[in-house]
């Protein structure tokens, strides 16, 4: 069988059928599930190898200088040796330190982006589940992290680290306001919370350029509120070095440790993902009215390119964000959500609505 390199569908259904031949119905259902489970864990290795280099390059960039360069060709395997360490190091705990729940902990901040990226849609027919409920179920499930960083504050039997997890629970709690909001701007214009209808409905054009003005302030709210709330620069102040030690995983080493850096860098895909989903058409490609050639020439190109080409794009303007401003104190912090961000969010939502109502939208 040919497969389209443009639509999954075909691809995904083959493997379906191939294993129901092989296996019983019930057995064949849980071995795809086990390929799914097998094929995330991989992704999310390698992506979180390949953005922590990414991200030392770009931070050496901003600070002019080279970052890793001596462990293989132009550092590239600087992150690997990082993750061989790691693993191969004692995981250590307090001694008054709740060992269940410091143990749990890890596993819980983990588990919440893994849930998150099943519903990503990467390429047409590309994803695991496809809910009628998407980005709501992508804003819930999202919000569970909190809880590993509340428990590994609190199990450490550590002031710093309860610190820091308090930060994070306010923090993360405030900002999830302003996130919902923004994505529930462009829900307007779409009538669909399913992801794939939200990817559809720009096939005409991404909603960042025909939603008006409220679209791209909806995009700016979604992008500071993001950062926010995945404790990255200049929202860190949940792990503020200068302050807290490390912040909620002072205590953490080894794999476990390994654990918490992987999930906020599966957290900045997330971010990048649901952004470019939600606002520049997800892996649709970019047309312009009625310019045929260049249309049809940017059809030519692979829906998974142009989606993994949109999140690159956003990662970058984050990884940018982070190492250009100063980090803000936890008052600065909580007063730009509740004071500034929250009221105009809801002020954008109510423009929206009336773009939405009279058609201003392109």
């Amino acid at each position: 069988m040919n497969f389209n390199i443009y639509d999954f569908t075909e691809f995904i259904i083959s493997i379906d059928n191939w294993l129901k031949q092989l296996l019983s119905p019930g057995l064949a259902k849980i071995t795809g599930m086990a390929l799914i489970g097998v094929t995330f864990l991989l992704f999310v290795t390698l992506l979180g190898l390949s953005i922590v280099y990414i991200e030392r390059k770009v931070c050496a960039f901003f600070q002019q200088r080279l970052g890793p360069m001596r462990v293989g060709f132009w550092g590239t395997a600087q992150t690997i040796a990082d993750i061989i360490k790691l693993i191969f190091k004692e995981p250590l705990a307090t001694k008054n330190s709740d060992k269940f729940l410091f143990n749990l902990a890890a596993f819980i901040v983990l588990i919440s982006p893994f849930m998150v990226i099943a519903v990503v849609p990467f390429a047409k027919g590309l994803h695991a589940l496809d809910f009628d409920i998407g980005l709501f179920y992508v804003t819930a499930v999202s919000s569970l992290g909190v809880t590993g960083i509340l428990l590994a504050g609190w199990s450490s039997n550590n002031k710093y680290s309860l610190i820091g997890a308090m930060r994070s629970g306010a923090q993360i709690i405030s900002y999830e306001l302003s996130i919902g909001l923004s994505l529930l701007a462009i829900v307007i214009l779409t009538g669909s919370l399913q992801l794939s209808v939200i990817v559809e409905s720009q096939r005409d054009g991404w909603w960042i350029f025909k939603g008006n003005i409220p679209a791209i302030v909806a995009f700016i709210i979604f992008i500071i509120a993001s950062t926010a709330e995945s404790n990255r620069g200049p929202f860190d102040l949940a792990e503020a070095e200068s302050e807290l030690t490390a912040g909620f995983h002072t205590e953490y080493s080894g794999i476990k440790f390994a654990f918490f850096f992987l999930a906020e860098y599966v957290n900045l895909f997330i971010i990048a993902a649901i952004g470019a989903t939600v606002f520049f058409g997800g892996w649709m490609p970019l047309h312009i009215g009625n310019f045929t050639f260049f249309n049809e020439a940017m059809d030519i190109i692979p829906p998974i390119i142009w989606f993994f080409a949109k999140v690159a794009a956003l990662i970058f303007l984050l990884m940018w964000f982070k190492w250009t401003f100063p980090r803000l104190r936890i008052d600065q912090l909580l007063q730009l959500e509740w004071k500034y961000l929250l009221p105009l969010s809801i002020l954008n939502l109510v423009l929206m609505t009336i773009v939405s109502l009279t058609g201003w939208h392109l």
